[in-house]
Parts: C-alpha cells; structure tokens; sequence
C-alpha cells in the first residue's frame, strides 16, 4: 500500500521538482515507470504469499495483482490527463508500468515454481 502511494506521488509531482531530472538520457521516465510496477507486483506477490502462509499457486492471486496494477497504472495516466496537467498522459507509459507487471509476474512464476521444487520435490 505504502509502495503504491509513493509511486502515485512520485508520477505525479510535476517533473521540474525532480532534483536532476535533465542529467539522465530520454526515455528514464519509462524505465522509472517499469522499475516502479515491477517492485510494486513483486511487493503484492510477496505480501501474498506471507499473508497465505504458503507457495501454493493460486492464479486468482495473479488476477487480483493484475487488476490492480492495471487500474493504478491507467489511473496515474488519467490523473495527468485529466488533474496535473502539468504532466503529460502518455500511452507508452502505461505500456512501460505494464512491462513492469509483466516482468514482475513472471518473476513470480519463475521463483514459485523453483520454490515449490525445492520445497515439496526434493524431499522425496
């Protein structure tokens, strides 16, 4: 929760307030926005699984994570179209907030199958 009002914030905060913006090369908007959903879906995940108590697959879980990074990341692009019109809306931000989920659920994919062998597989 926490993780997710810092990125509303800091999508939102108009960017000549961002100490240093112009010393990074163009495009690190996209690269900040995918690093932000990706820590974001890994948070969830990882929240998920502490509150189950266990690594059991649930693709409900994956949904769930999944609608709510699409609706803050859509949300966020509204929010700079429609109220911080000193922001710009811009589709590829929302794609680069979706490459992050992306990244972030297959990680999740990736690691839960590999814990779930090391956990249940090899105790045989």
């Amino acid at each position: 929760m926490l993780w997710s009002v810092l990125v509303l914030i800091l999508c939102n905060i108009p960017s000549e307030d961002v100490p240093g913006a112009g010393l990074f090369f163009e495009g690190f908007d996209k690269l900040a926005h995918l690093g932000f959903f990706f820590t974001l879906t890994v948070l969830l995940f990882f929240g998920k699984i502490n509150q189950q108590n266990s690594y059991e697959y649930r693709i409900l879980t994956i949904v769930k994570i999944l609608l709510i990074n699409v609706a803050l990341g859509g949300g966020i692009e509204l929010l700079q179209w429609k109220v911080f019109t000193y922001r710009s809306a811009d589709w590829w931000d929302f794609f680069a907030d979706m490459t992050g989920l992306g990244m972030g659920i297959f990680s999740y994919l990736l690691l839960h199958r590999k814990a779930y062998l090391i956990r249940f597989v090899k105790q045989d």
